[in-house]
């Protein structure tokens, strides 16, 4: 397969403009109210070996809880390579830590590593949590023949969405050309692993005497869920089917509580996956680039 272009050669848009506090104090009655725009431009490099550490970061806080149940060294190993499929986004040059990363594995064509095995069997399970997820059951089930392609991406907090578009276009090209060398990734459909949450009622608030803002129905879910990634709700649009579930390592009501998203209330993370039929990932990442404009 022929080696993609310098990162610098694409087209990795510059980020969204941040806004910060001016720091100047020349005026004391205007620095508070003062901002200056800092323009941070990101760049999309190939997975390399010295992003070791940096992807096994954020395939941990990928997976949460669930990311002991997983041999991610391993896994990171995997992704690594295959150094021409998938992308990391970087800030200071080649040689930091990604930021960002995306790619695909081909879980028939790596079902007998052990790793594979690890993450096609805990897919498996979730599986068996709904029946809405029966055609997902069936691809992944060891008899089965059909190309998955299971995407993993993730980004550090705070890192904007409209890095993600760009991603999978890189990803896009790398696929087409994989497929011009006779490689295998013709895939039926692609899984996204993601993760959800939704907010619990604090246990440390039900210790106290004042009068409860909000309540839940459920502790354990039943609630609205919330997309760490607001992309996910777009792709989700597309899928064939989708599905949020508990960790299988779920903490306890203290865990929540330590992840306030408000002050009465604590979020429960879970996983979540979405199933897309190959020939609409590209239209749902069109629909995700379209979304992210206008919202700015």
């Amino acid at each position: 397969m022929a080696k993609r272009k310098e990162s610098d050669q694409h087209s990795p848009s510059k980020a969204k403009p941040k806004r910060a506090k001016d720091t100047d104090t020349d005026d004391d009655t205007s620095s508070d109210e003062d901002t200056n725009t800092l323009n941070v431009e990101f760049e999309w490099f190939d997975p390399q070996p010295q992003d070791f550490h940096g992807l096994k970061t954020l395939l941990r806080q990928l997976f949460d809880v669930d990311a002991q149940l997983f041999d991610l060294s391993a896994l990171t190993d995997l992704i690594l390579s295959q150094p021409l499929l998938g992308s990391t986004v970087k800030v200071d040059g080649n040689e930091t830590d990604p930021y960002a990363f995306l790619t695909v594995l081909n879980l028939q064509e790596h079902r007998d590593k052990p790793v594979v095995k690890q993450l096609s069997n805990y897919l498996m399970q979730q599986c068996t949590k709904s029946p809405a997820l029966a055609q997902l059951s069936d691809l992944l089930a060891p008899s089965s023949e059909s190309q998955v392609g299971l995407i993993l991406t993730e980004r550090l907090i705070n890192i904007p969405p409209e890095v993600v578009p760009p991603m999978y276009n890189l990803l896009f090209e790398e696929i087409a050309w994989a497929l011009e060398d006779k490689e295998p990734y013709t895939f039926s459909h692609y899984l996204i692993v993601s993760k959800t949450y939704t907010e619990v009622e604090s246990s440390l608030d039900q210790e106290d005497s004042r009068p409860q803002k909000r309540s839940k129905k459920s502790k354990k879910g039943g609630g609205e869920v919330f997309y760490f990634h607001p992309e996910d709700e777009v792709l989700q649009r597309y899928s064939v089917c989708y599905w949020s579930f508990d960790y299988t390592k779920q903490g306890s009501e203290a865990m929540s509580d330590s992840k306030r998203a408000f002050q009465e209330l604590g979020i429960r993370p879970q996983g979540h996956m979405m199933l897309i039929e190959s020939g609409k990932l590209e239209q749902a990442v069109k629909a995700v680039s379209d979304f992210l404009s206008s919202s700015t």
